[in-house]
């Protein structure tokens, strides 16, 4: 029997790093991956506030980051201020973003066992009684709010340190829309909203939005919606990706 992706090619719109290990199980199944980074994500240096959260990370009791891009970024922060103090306590709103803590030397992380959000996050046992309690959320620019009010309304005190900023990278994209008009594309996967509204525009043609798309959150899927894209299969998270990108261009099989 040949192996599940075997002649299918797959368009990863993902920042690079991201996308490497995705793409290597996606040749694994069989599959061609295609990394085509339709969101960049770059350094961005600390404001004033968050220098503040960083100089007093001794004192906080908690530092919860949003995404694996916040280890990475953050995490130089943290090293440039002076290095992990040893009794702060971690918290990652997803096993990747755990996995990304762990190996850079954090062994001690909270994440929730389903979910991959601030809601997620939020209905974590450690999260449910924080009154006076310093967190720090390490995140990009911008985003919701909906973590650090929820934390704040349960009594916490909480700062943000945003590290990192995304933008519409400046890509080639002419062999991809010949594929596309081709038909030699057969699904995508995207991380986010904006990673698939950056898609579009870099890549305007309705063959696009007809293609299976894999996604690993609800809020993803109603973006794509909204998009046009119709043919969402929505994964449990990111250990799930690879099975849903499967189900999603074996649909038709």
């Amino acid at each position: 029997m040949p192996p599940p992706l075997a002649g299918k090619a797959i368009l990863i719109a993902r920042p690079r790093r991201q996308a490497q290990a995705l793409a290597e199980r996606i040749r694994a199944a069989g599959g061609e991956a295609l990394v085509f980074p339709a969101l960049e994500i770059e350094p961005f240096a600390p404001d004033e506030r968050a220098r503040g959260a960083l100089a007093g990370l001794g004192a906080a009791h908690l530092a919860v980051f949003v995404s694996v891009s916040a280890v990475e970024h953050g995490l130089a922060l943290v090293r440039a201020a002076g290095g992990w103090p040893a009794a702060l306590g971690a918290v990652a709103v997803g096993s990747a973003t755990a996995s990304a803590l762990r190996a850079q030397g954090i062994e001690r992380v909270l994440v929730p066992a389903h979910g991959g959000d601030s809601e997620a996050l939020l209905a974590l046992p450690e999260l449910q009684n924080v009154s006076g309690q310093r967190i720090v959320i390490f995140r990009g620019v911008g985003g919701r709010e909906l973590l650090a009010n929820t934390l704040r309304s349960r009594g916490a005190r909480v700062a943000y340190v945003e590290c990192y900023r995304r933008g519409k990278p400046a890509l080639e994209v002419g062999p991809v829309i010949e594929r596309l008009h081709g038909g030699a594309l057969h699904a995508v996967v995207a991380a986010s909203g904006e990673a698939l509204a950056n898609l579009v525009e870099l890549l305007p043609a309705p063959a696009l939005r007809a293609l299976p798309l894999a996604v690993t959150h609800p809020n993803v899927a109603r973006a794509a919606h909204d998009l046009g894209f119709r043919r969402i299969q929505v994964a449990a998270g990111e250990a799930d990706l690879l099975d849903a990108l499967i189900a999603a261009v074996c649909r038709d099989c």
